[in-house]
């Protein structure tokens, strides 16, 4: 670290807690496994069903939120006011609201008695405490991350490619998909990955709306909270699983990898 020679010494005081307080929780967990019954505790029908269940979930929710998050940020970073503000507070309120009020929400939304819930039960449609409500619970928990990630990139690309574009006759659509798009692709990716992260990892809304029933609801985290009751090594070795996913989500978005200030 070379800069930190230009840096006072006493700030590598707190910065060395700061980075102790993260690092030896995870290093302390990483060595509590049973690496010799690592295999068979991961492999187990609950487990495997978790995490498949995970999977599919997320890729679903990371889906959905690509398919509403890039109008949502397109909007959002081409537009001003007072409007745009409001919009843009409602949709990073899940950033600041506990999991367990997000999931009260999207019952009372979706519910059997919820505010939508008794029409869609009026079509055949049930949604809580389905596969399609932890699909639903993992998007309202990512979405933001997409959207916050995608409108930075937005706001950085700027408009004047897009100008030039539609000055030489290009319709709005063509722009979009030929200029737009390419142009924050590294940005839409890296939000994605993110989005897809933390949809892998939600809890709170997910037991909320979803409940926990085995091989429809019961995800990688809810089966980690039950086999802390039941087989706490099971639950080390699942935790172990999801780090590892996050570590992988951090080298992917380059999260790691310091960038040049000119």
């Amino acid at each position: 670290m070379g800069t930190v020679r230009t840096l006072p010494r006493w700030v590598l005081l707190p910065a060395a807690v700061g980075l102790a307080l993260v690092a030896l929780p995870l290093v302390a967990i990483v060595l509590s496994v049973e690496w010799s019954r690592f295999p068979s505790l991961v492999t187990s029908e609950s487990s495997r069903e978790a995490i498949l269940l995970s999977l599919r979930t997320s890729a679903a929710a990371t889906g959905l939120c690509v398919l509403l998050g890039v109008p949502l940020a397109l909007v959002l970073a081409r537009s001003r006011g007072r409007a745009a503000a409001i919009t843009r507070a409602v949709v990073l309120l899940p950033l600041v609201l506990p999991p367990v009020v997000g999931g009260l929400a999207l019952l009372y939304a979706f519910g059997r008695r919820g505010l939508l819930g008794d029409r869609l039960q009026a079509l055949g449609i049930e949604i809580a405490f389905s596969t399609t409500a932890v699909v639903l619970a993992q998007t309202f928990v990512a979405l933001p991350f997409l959207v916050v990630g995608l409108e930075g990139a937005l706001r950085t690309a700027g408009t004047r490619y897009e100008k030039v574009a539609s000055t030489l006759g290009a319709p709005p659509t063509t722009v979009l998909l030929r200029i737009t798009l390419p142009l924050v692709l590294p940005g839409l990716a890296s939000g994605a990955v993110l989005a897809f992260a933390r949809a892998l990892g939600e809890f709170g809304a997910t037991l909320t709306f979803a409940g926990s029933l085995q091989g429809v609801t019961r995800t990688l985290p809810l089966e980690i909270y039950l086999q802390r009751e039941t087989d706490p090594d099971a639950a080390v070795a699942l935790s172990v699983v999801l780090i590892v996913v996050a570590v992988a989500v951090v080298l992917a978005t380059g999260a790691g990898r310091p960038r040049k200030v000119r």
